[in-house]
């Protein structure tokens, strides 16, 4: 059986780069926001890891609602997403004999030019330390466009994490820079030599201290952050949570107790310059107490969220400062009952505040006006259940359905022209090609399903399903959401572990938007702009694949493939994507 898999794998491979050959230079259209991206295998150390249990002083931990599995012999070979970042890499790994420290640098089609780089070593004391890196960039389409479209991303990172005697300190400090422009242009004409240049850098520092007893303090978490733009737009972020808890309380004959109190504190400033100004500065205070019981693998968990928010929102359209002081508080109850490893039924009911940042509103759509509105969304209730499962550690899975009610939901609307005369220079943001966050209250209805098979040790299979119905107070449609998403993905390593090849295909469904159209009117001076409410934005298929084929123990050869049925879909109106890319590289480990 494995000998069939292993000829049909290399068909496979001889098929997709026969493919490959036949692609021809195709014409680029550029809208792209920036292309589906198959992110770096191997898991970045600036990330605080999540294992409590070493050294080796066992936690109860609870099981968690969402299914997250971790399968040693089988490793995920790549993450694909779609990314801010046109053709963006794919990552293939391997799991031979480990190594933490690598190099790998590539090139591809739209000048595509990828390398990072990971290094790291352990002290004698039980420390680790590190840093890595990463930069990517592309031409953009300049074939189809006469103003600038190219991008660039990089990032630097440090960590330590140490483990001593009565608990694990980590710390990473990480700086991104993110350099692209807003080409996304299609209302009115750009001349060729416009700058639409933006900027972003965020500079972060976190902080993680994990004792290994649950006895009062459990863990201390803290998160900080400072951006800004190429418009001199700033924000700082602080965050600091910790969790006290009493686990493994004897309650009656085989039922034990775990009491938890988070507390947290969280700042938010941000400041914009252009246009009206907008500033904004938030306080949240939080408090979690529950109390969980568990018999066996199933358990009660009973709660609440508490929440205190002070903060204020300022701009020159305002007469005077908008104030917010309001205390929450929100219900948290779970109950998950184990039938059997294969039928986990779990149903439960919780909410809480969100803090909309620049920052965090940048990480889903990078085309924003560099002067927004912020504030808090506010989940009051999400109702929701479900079954999960592990069948014979070969089908993992799980379904659920849920119900919320929420007000300040989020989401991007395009805006308009802010400039309406037709002579004279434009900025880059004023061409009808930049977004803003917009706010309603409404529910939504969701159904989810993901589903993982491990029919071999070397193959892993794997697909997620997301359907969402928004109903909204004050608008027909939310904007830029599709009603389904779905991803489909395959790892498969043959030859003694010597090739690795990847697959991951992402699909959805038309998404509503609104869009301008531009005239001119009676004085050819004065531009006029009307509205479309009910725009429609394709749905899109985007199938990317993967190999990399180990030369030597130290060194590989790597091949990745984005976008391969070469659909000019867009992200968000205006900014269509990259087209078929192929880019290939050396990767070195250490």
């Amino acid at each position: 059986m494995n000998r069939k898999i292993q000829i049909l794998s290399l068909l496979f491979l001889g098929f997709s780069q026969f493919a490959f050959a036949q692609l021809k230079e195709e014409k680029l259209i550029l809208d792209r926001k920036r292309e589906p991206e198959i992110k770096r295998i191997e898991k970045k150390k600036t990330s605080v890891e999540r294992e409590k249990n070493y050294p080796p002083i066992q936690k109860k931990v609870e099981d968690s609602l969402h299914l997250k599995y971790e399968i040693t012999d089988v490793p995920p070979v790549s993450g694909f997403k779609t990314s801010t970042i046109q053709g963006a890499d794919i990552a293939p790994a391997f799991n031979s004999a480990y190594q933490d420290s690598y190099f790998r640098v590539g090139y591809g089609n739209y000048g595509k030019i990828l390398a990072d780089g990971n290094i790291s070593t352990v002290l004698e004391n039980k420390t680790e330390v590190g840093a890595d890196v990463h930069y990517l960039s592309t031409n953009g389409l300049k074939k189809e466009y006469e103003w600038d479209s190219k991008q660039s991303q990089a990032s630097l990172g440090a960590y330590l994490n140490s483990y001593g005697d009565q608990g694990k300190f980590s710390v990473n400090a990480n700086y991104s820079l993110d350099n692209y422009n807003y080409y996304g242009i299609y209302a009115l004409p750009a001349d060729a030599g416009q700058d639409l240049k933006q900027k972003t850098n965020i500079f972060s520092v976190n902080g993680y201290y994990d004792f290994y007893s649950n006895e009062i303090l459990n863990d201390i978490r803290v998160k900080s952050s400072f951006l800004s733009d190429h418009f001199d737009a700033k924000e700082t972020y602080a965050d600091v949570l910790a969790n006290l808890s009493k686990h493994g309380v004897s309650v009656y004959d085989d039922i034990t107790m775990n009491a938890d109190l988070g507390l947290g504190l969280e700042t938010q400033n941000t400041t914009f310059k252009i246009l009206t100004g907008n500033s904004s500065d938030f306080l949240n205070l939080t408090a979690a107490p529950k109390l969980t019981f568990y018999k066996g693998k199933s358990y009660l968990t009973i709660g609440s969220g508490f929440a205190f928010l002070n903060g204020k929102n300022d701009n020159s359209l305002l007469s005077e400062k908008v104030k917010t002081s309001k205390t929450y508080w929100f219900p948290k109850a779970e109950l998950l009952f184990a039938a059997a490893d294969e039928f986990k039924f779990y149903a439960g009911i919780d909410g809480g505040l969100t803090m909309n940042s620049y920052a965090s509103l940048l990480q889903q759509n990078p085309y924003l006006l560099p002067d927004q509105y912020l504030k808090p969304g506010e989940t009051k209730y999400h109702i929701y259940f479900g079954l999960k499962g592990d069948i014979d550690q070969t089908v993992k899975y799980e379904v659920s359905a849920g119900y919320a009610k929420l007000k300040n939901m989020m989401f991007f609307a395009q805006n308009g022209l802010q400039s309406f005369d037709a002579v004279g220079q434009r900025n880059s943001y004023d061409y009808i090609n930049t977004f803003s966050a917009v706010y309603d209250d409404g529910t939504v209805s969701s159904v989810k399903g993901s589903l993982q098979f491990f029919p071999l040790e070397n193959l892993a299979l794997d697909a997620e399903l997301n359907y969402s119905k928004y109903k909204l107070d004050h608008n027909n449609d939310i904007y830029n959401i599709p009603l389904l998403k779905a991803e489909i993905g395959a790892q498969y390593t043959m030859l003694n572990k010597k090739l690795l090849l990847g697959f991951k295909g992402f699909f959805a469904t038309d998404r509503t938007a609104n869009a301008f159209a531009v005239s001119s009117g009676i004085n050819p001076d004065i531009l006029i702009q009307t509205e479309n409410t009910d725009e429609k934005v394709g749905g899109y298929a985007d199938l990317n694949l993967s190999a990399e084929y180990k030369i030597h123990k130290n060194f590989s050869i790597f091949a990745l493939g984005n976008n391969l049925l070469n659909s000019s879909y867009q992200t968000y109106k205006g900014y269509k994507v990259l087209g078929a890319q192929i880019a290939g590289g050396i990767k070195i480990t250490f």
